[in-house]
């Protein structure tokens, strides 16, 4: 920008660059823009210099990133300025600051438009410039004719055609109705015939844009495309400023290569020959050279190719020559050029038959998983896990076992879930395959997931071979004296089935076994407790004839559980004792599982399912890449198998016959776990789940994509407090949701993964991970259909208490295409505000718009912690009363036993703190809030309860903050009164009440007179 002659501006310029520091700064921008706006309002007006000397520094104070909310209208006027420094201030200021959405930009269109249609060269490319940058759907309504009549005209010069090509790419972007397609594609093709490659260019970035939405309009193009290809191959006509380094024009191949990808086929025999031969010179004439510039242009076009010889499915000699320049590839010091190799030698192996010819490097690509960039090392698992078969699976299971040791955090859980696949999938004998998972469990323990394990039981279970091998090993592992908890887990449910096969081996008699186990039962979760219950069942069943010592040894494990305040560990502690005294009835009740019923594992069918590829959906997801390279967003495609096979995920795990919960089953029973809750093996599944396949979430059922009956479902009133919609003014939805979005609102308050949202065309699912104060969300946009969503949009409406950054959301989501947008979110306060997303879409003719509450909810900055009396009572002491200490009394709760409510309060990350009240009727819970103003505040919480009158109770809650306690206070008494109906709960409470038992036992040693008093 030319400065030369405001000496103001200098001078101001100089002034900020000379500040002391931030605050001299901001001094003196607002004296600027103090200056500027009595400027502006002198009733006189503003010389023309003197308004462009105001105006640029408007634009340099809004680049140094403050807010400039006045002069609009200043800015826009200069767009009429007859002189060009006067009008070539106002487009540049006017596209800085304002968006597509700004009412001043209407004032403009006129001048806009007759800048466009004139005859003045400069000024068609500065209104061209602007409304290419600016877009919006009334610029695309009022200017796009002109703009194409431009593109087309011959009298105009290659700059402003070039111009015109992309300022109506911006506008079809924004608006696809702006293009004619019956009109426009001979136009098109007639574009492709321009000699001037700057025209050419900018056309074909166009074309790729028609094309993704509609290649069969645009079959004209193609034979032009591969003409276009063949100049530039052979360097004919190609003038010296486009050519890159020796390379002709690199961005026009590498845009010609990825619109011939959005073609399914070439049916034309000398079109097919042309292309080839082009290609085959591209993949001869490309190598690594030490100019980083000229690698990086040749590399470009060359991967291009590549992927357009897997698109074209071409013949397999030229595939071995595509995998030899790979080869040479993932075998350089660039770490660039070898993560392309990496990735491209994968989409090979799943799209083509050259997959023998992959294995020669298999040395070199098990080198890669060693390399320092954790990217190539990704790209690395993905190719061997992809070329692993039966000749070659015990080599890089065993690669993969040793790299485990030190591969990072962050790819311990997907490597552990691919050795796992892999060793089910091509294990040479069932040995090894449980020799590789325990030593995948002993290695990475909390990276690998329930469903890993639940198999190997099921092997073992239904192989009578394979059982006192296995008991063998698991007595092998729990001799180390630190083992992961899920090792715990198949260990002792192993040896409870099965130990009793080795009780003439040295160290393996049921007393031993036994005392083994039970030296890691401190070290457990509540969540192991069950499983180790059942084993000492099964060690009791099996030890004939009885062991006295032994027996009363596990009864008073019994004894000491049934009045744990853990519902299923009571529940095992009073049947299991009350059995083993029963004599033989135990033998019956506890007799070895039944088999597991002969069927697929779901990790191997899903690993299989994503083996299928074909040149369609090649190209989708080259759709998918190129859609995720304009944002910061990550694009996951369907890879649905031409058969029509659901969508699945590579790695995602449906949910096995869960061992915990199946000792005290009956013989002959045949069950499964799903979700936790027993159910019939013969049960039919759920349907596939786009979104929740993907995710490998659990998500209500996926209904029909056909559109359901044109209706408005808009919340009224006061269905806003429980829904998670909010009424989205007067949007008119001709669609409804799929199933009750409030419900699922509501339990994703409870969970941390799950969908939000559905309809017939898009699933919007949430995967959350919350640490102290901080939060990640991530949104997944599912599109269900064979037709791309356009115009979508997403923004969030945060509370004051929560500060959210959103990354870009894409506005369009390819076919059966699943889009990733991170959302970071951080506590500030107390509040129990919610943050919406206004979220909307086009498919069709049908505009779609919801607002929806983000389950960002209190209760997801809370971390239970049980507190001793010892802490409990000296802190409950030091608040005294309000604001830190408040009571109410709650009316109107739904009846619940004491249980029930414990359980409650334990799923809001409410802990109950048992034997703190010596009154049974009453609960005692804390908890640890976190924000960045309280840092981490303990909370106390008591509920007294009246078993004449459960409908209401009188809650107590403690905090440090006044604000804390009071938001906690009403947080939960809106929780208490809108607990619903449906939620499961016992209908009756065990024999023995945990709360009563463990306050009776207190009561020997703590005076209940001071206790209550200390209270209250």
């Amino acid at each position: 920008m030319a400065l030369s002659g405001m000496r103001g501006l200098s001078v101001f310029i100089s002034d900020v660059r000379n500040s002391q520091n931030k605050e001299q700064e901001r001094l003196r921008v607002d004296k600027e823009l103090g200056n500027i706006r009595t400027r502006f309002k002198n009733d006189k007006g503003v010389a023309p210099y003197e308004k462009k000397k105001y105006v640029w520094k408007m634009l340099y104070i809004y680049m140094l990133g403050y807010d400039v909310d006045f002069g609009h209208m200043e800015v826009v006027s200069l767009i009429s300025a007859p002189k060009y420094p006067e009008k070539q201030v106002g487009y540049i200021v006017t596209s800085s600051l304002l968006n597509e959405n700004h009412e001043f930009l209407r004032l403009a269109i006129n001048t806009v438009r007759n800048d466009i249609i004139g005859r003045n060269e400069t000024f068609q490319c500065l209104a061209l410039t602007m409304v290419g940058n600016i877009g919006g759907r009334e610029f695309s309504e009022s200017l796009a004719p002109d703009v194409q009549t431009l593109l087309l005209s011959s009298s105009c010069r290659p700059l402003v055609r070039k111009k015109a090509a992309l300022c109506l790419l911006r506008l079809y972007r924004k608006n696809p109705d702006v293009v004619n397609v019956d009109g426009w594609a001979d136009r098109m093709a007639q574009l492709l015939d321009e000699r001037d490659l700057g025209v050419l260019t900018s056309s074909m970035s166009l074309l790729v844009a028609l094309v993704s939405n509609n290649y069969e309009a645009y079959w004209s193009c193609l034979p032009k495309c591969v003409k276009i290809l063949e100049r530039l191959a052979r360097n004919q006509d190609i003038p010296q400023e486009y050519t890159y380094y020796g390379i002709p024009s690199p961005w026009l191949q590498v845009k010609t290569m990825r619109a011939l990808q959005y073609f399914p086929s070439i049916e034309d025999p000398n079109t097919r020959r042309s292309l080839f031969e082009v290609l085959q010179r591209i993949l001869m004439g490309t190598d690594v050279v030490k100019n980083v510039n000229k690698n990086n242009a040749s590399h470009a076009v060359l991967f291009e190719a590549l992927a357009l010889v897997m698109h074209l499915d071409a013949e397999k000699e030229m595939m071995s020559q595509c995998v030899a320049l790979l080869g040479k590839f993932i075998a350089v010091r660039e770490p660039n050029i070898r993560y392309l190799g990496l990735e491209n030698m994968t989409r090979m192996f799943m799209v083509t038959d050259v997959q023998d010819i992959i294995k020669r490097h298999q040395a070199q690509i098990i080198t890669s998983l060693k390399d320092p960039d954790i990217s190539i090392r990704r790209r690395a698992l993905d190719l061997l896990y992809s070329m692993c078969d039966v000749s070659n699976a015990k080599d890089i299971v065993e690669e993969l076992l040793q790299y485990l040791s030190t591969a990072e955090f962050a790819m311990r859980e997907e490597l552990a879930l691919k050795a796992a696949i892999v060793a089910e999938k091509f294990a040479p004998d069932l040995s090894w395959y449980v020799d590789v998972i325990l030593q995948l469990i002993d290695k990475a323990g909390e990276f690998v997931s329930d469903d890993i394990w639940f198999r190997v039981v099921q092997f073992v279970t239904n192989n009578e071979d394979l059982q006192s091998y296995a008991a063998a090993k698991a007595r092998e592992y729990l001799d180390k004296s630190a083992i992961h908890e899920t090792m715990v887990k198949v260990s002792a449910y192993i040896l409870g089935e099965f130990g009793h096969l080795l009780v003439r081996q040295p160290g393996c008699s049921p007393k031993e076994i036994f005392n083994i186990i039970h030296e890691k039962l401190p070290t457990v979760s509540t969540s192991t407790i069950p499983i180790l219950l059942s084993t000492y069942a099964k060690i009791l069943m099996h030890t004939q004839p009885p062991d006295p010592e032994l027996q009363n040894q596990i009864w008073a494990i019994f004894k000491k559980y049934e009045s744990c305040i853990e519902v299923e560990i009571q529940q095992r502690a009073v049947e299991y004792f009350a059995l083993s005294r029963k004599g033989a009835v135990l033998v019956d009740i506890l007799a070895e599982m039944p088999k597991f019923p002969e069927r697929q594992s779901a990790l191997i069918k899903k690993a299989e399912d994503t083996e299928v590829d074909t040149a369609e959906q090649s190209a989708i997801k080259l759709r998918a890449q190129q859609l995720s390279q304009t944002s910061n967003t990550l694009v996951v495609t369907d890879q649905r198998p031409a058969n029509g096979t659901p969508p699945v995920s590579q790695l995602g795990i449906v949910k096995m016959p869960n061992p915990s919960s199946n000792s005290n089953v009956v013989k002959d029973q045949s069950l499964s776990q799903e979700n936790g809750t027993m159910s019939k093996v013969g049960s039919q599944p759920p349907p596939a789940d786009l979104l929740g396949d993907l995710l490998a979430i659990e998500g209500p059922p996926s209904s029909s994509v056909q559109p359901q009956p044109s209706t408005n479902w808009e919340l009224e009133g006061t269905a806003v407090e429980s829904s998670a919609i909010v009424p989205a003014g007067e949007q008119g939805n001709s669609l409804q949701p799929i199933g009750n979005t409030a419900e699922r609102f509501l339990s994703l308050c409870l969970k941390d993964s799950g969908v939000l949202y559905e309809d017939p065309y898009i699933q919007v699912g949430i995967k959350a991970e919350w640490r102290a104060h901080h939060g990640r969300l991530v949104l997944f946009l599912g599109n269900k259909n064979t037709y791309p969503l356009v115009s979508v949009q997403a923004v969030i409406l945060p509370p004051t208490h929560l500060k959210i950054e959103l990354s870009l959301v894409p506005e369009t989501i390819p076919p059966r295409a699943q889009v990733q947008c991170p959302l970071e979110i951080i506590n500030l306060h107390p509040s129990r505000d919610v943050a919406v997303l206004d979220f909307s879409y086009k498919f069709g003719n049908d505009m779609v718009n919801a607002r929806l509450r983000l389950p960002a909810v209190l209760n997801k900055f809370l971390q239970p912690i049980v507190v001793s009396a010892v802490e409990f009572f000296p802190q409950w002491r030091s608040l005294t009363g309000p604001p830190l200490k408040v009571q109410e009394v709650v009316r109107g709760v739904r009846p619940l036993q004491l249980l029930e409510l414990a359980n409650f309060f334990n799923s809001y990350s409410l802990t109950i703190c048992p034997g703190l009240d010596p009154n049974p009727n009453n609960l005692v819970a804390s908890t640890t809030f976190y924000s960045e103003s309280t840092k981490a505040m303990l909370c106390l919480v008591r509920i007294e309860t009246d078993p004449a009158d459960r409908t209401q109770l009188r809650m107590t809650v403690a905090s440090g903050d006044p604000s804390l306690t009071f938001e906690l206070k009403e947080f939960i008494k809106e929780q208490l009164v809108n607990i619903p109906t449906a939620t499961h709960i016992p209908t009756q409470e065990p024999p023995t009440p945990p709360i009563a038992q463990q306050a009776n036992a207190h009561e020997a040693l703590t005076d209940p007179g001071a206790m209550l008093a200390a209270l209250l």
